[in-house]
């Protein structure tokens, strides 16, 4: 038996083959057997994007390599020059500039319908709202399993042209009004509910819309858009009056259908943290698109040596390079060809490269256990305010992570504001067990934020080494050091910059020990100031 949203996805794909003008579908699920099977259904012909696309490969380009063989001007055509289904995987990393280029290819008709394809797993990873609007469909498989799909036997025909199917006035109406209830501020809503429930008539041979069509259509493109969850009526209506027997081929199209029992049909698919999911998707729209660490691009940052390249791919060529590379061959080219003049080959082209630096991000994280609690904190006080005053040149943030007790807390989020910083230091807790566990989960929990957000994260680690709370709160010293080291050992699988400073009177080879597993650099600084644990994370930074 297949699952809801598995049966919604198949019907959805029919839809859209049968009326391009819905759009297309947003398809949630992470790579695997289940969503294989999904793509398999999809048209051989539709063509492939990736959130890296140039714009030369979309609306085409000069064809530099049949234009330097032929001698005169030979244009390519893009992927949107021909009508179809287009596919978009890693559709939650589309940058603003490719949505916006898909949403005018979308606007422009019933050309082209895009199938995305959403990897996300947080609920702030999903495809930009302003391209998925564009979408008709919405369906999440994150909670399908293989057994819960099954492969369509049966493919349908329609036998009806849609611009033939009957659309009441009345449904019209309803369905805008059952939008009003959802709170759907958007006049695409309704319309793609129109267009679904007619598609889905031309789907099953019948001429006009019926009931089960509206009804259908209603859950398939408003669900998913809704911002609030619409109360139940307390009171009943009144029964509808009996059908009139005398006209029995007509019944079920003249009955309407009550605008509770549609509410139910979209209700039932309403996901239980729907003001979560709206929360975290305007999160997302005002932040911007970040990739992290160092990289090589072909627009902005330091210059690097250019290399042989396609400038169909957006880049940008290296003149200089390009005449030295063509430089040696020009006499026997000209012999070869008979034709005077500089000629240039398709290998000769050498790319400008740069290497574009994203900022860092320093997590402090501090142990505030026992009587010395005050002095380390003073000293990462002054540490984090020395570091900030020179995050301007440097382009650090700072965040400080304090341990103590059976917990670790944020004391400080990501932040270049000297003035902000010094509020939140201003007084600091201290005393209790050391949960260097739970200090250095909640570190990676940011560092994982932080590189989502686009920053380089690095935690430094402040502490005598004493572990002695587990992660689960219980005062047993064995366990903590075997949490602490599978906590390590998952950041140096997520390859995370870290740094273990030991503040304890002597070296701890526990800390040392960690410090292995993280693949940290290990530096022991009993009682040292401000100015000298900066100095010495800077320089353990390479600064």
């Amino acid at each position: 038996m297949a699952s809801q949203s598995w049966t919604h996805a198949t019907l959805a794909l029919q839809l859209l083959r049968l009326d391009p003008g819905l759009g297309g579908i947003c398809i949630r699920a992470r790579v695997g057997p289940v969503r294989d099977r999904l793509t398999r259904l999809i048209e051989p012909t539709a063509r492939r994007l990736h959130p890296a696309i140039s714009d030369e490969a979309l609306f085409g380009g000069l064809d530099l390599s049949a234009t330097l063989a032929s001698g005169h001007l030979v244009q390519e055509k893009g992927l949107l020059a021909t009508p179809g289904p287009l596919v978009l995987a890693m559709a939650e990393r589309t940058t603003t500039g490719l949505a916006a280029r898909l949403a005018v290819a979308l606007d422009k008709g019933d050309q082209h319908y895009l199938i995305a394809l959403d990897e996300g797993v947080e609920p702030d990873e999903c495809l930009n709202p302003k391209l998925a609007e564009r979408l008709a469909f919405h369906v999440d498989l994150s909670d399908c399993s293989l057994a819960d799909t099954e492969v369509p036997t049966q493919t349908f025909k329609s036998t009806v042209h849609l611009r033939e199917i009957e659309v009441r006035p009345k449904i019209i109406v309803q369905i805008t009004r059952i939008s009003e209830e959802l709170g759907i501020d958007s006049m695409r809503a309704p319309l793609f509910a129109i267009r679904t429930a007619r598609a889905l008539a031309a789907l099953h041979g019948h001429d006009r819309v019926t009931l089960d069509d509206v009804e259908i259509a209603c859950a398939l493109t408003l669900a998913h858009r809704a911002t609030r969850i619409p109360e139940p009526q307390t009171q009943e209506d009144p029964p509808a009056p009996p059908p009139d027997q005398s006209d029995d081929s007509n019944s079920d199209e003249t009955l309407d259908l009550p605008d509770e029992l549609l509410l139910d049909a979209v209700r039932a698919l309403l996901p239980d943290n729907l003001l979560d999911q709206l929360a975290a998707q305007k999160a997302r729209a005002g932040r911007g698109n970040g990739t992290g660490a160092a990289r090589k691009g072909n627009r902005r940052g330091r210059p690097l040596p250019s290399r042989a390249g396609r400038i169909s791919d957006g880049a940008r060529i290296d003149i200089i390079g390009t005449l030295r590379a063509a430089a040696p061959w020009q006499t026997i080219r000209r012999d070869a060809t008979g034709r005077e003049g500089l000629q240039i080959r398709p290998a000769d082209i050498r790319i400008k490269r740069f290497e574009e630096k994203s900022d860092r991000l320093l997590i402090f994280t501090v142990d505030a256990s026992g009587s010395s609690a005050l002095t380390r904190l003073a000293e990462a006080k002054g540490a984090v305010e020395l570091l900030l005053a020179q995050a301007y040149a440097r382009r650090d943030h700072v965040a400080l992570v304090a341990f103590r007790g059976t917990e670790a807390e944020l004391l400080l989020p990501p932040t270049r504001s000297l003035v902000q910083t010094k509020r939140r230091l201003a007084a600091l807790p201290g005393g209790g067990g050391t949960p260097l566990a739970a200090g250095m989960l909640t570190a990676f929990e940011q560092a994982t934020k932080a590189t989502r957000r686009g920053l380089t994260p690095t935690i430094a680690i402040l502490t005598d080494g004493r572990a002695n709370i587990a992660l689960d709160g219980r005062a047993d010293r064995k366990q903590a050091a075997t949490d602490a080291q599978q906590i390590a050992r998952v950041l140096r699988a997520h390859k995370t910059d870290a740094i273990v400073i030991d503040t304890g009177n002597r070296p701890e080879p526990a800390l040392r020990n960690l410090a292995q597993t993280l693949d940290a650099a290990y530096l022991p600084l009993p009682r040292a100031d401000a100015e000298r644990l900066s100095k010495s994370v800077a320089t353990a930074l390479g600064d």
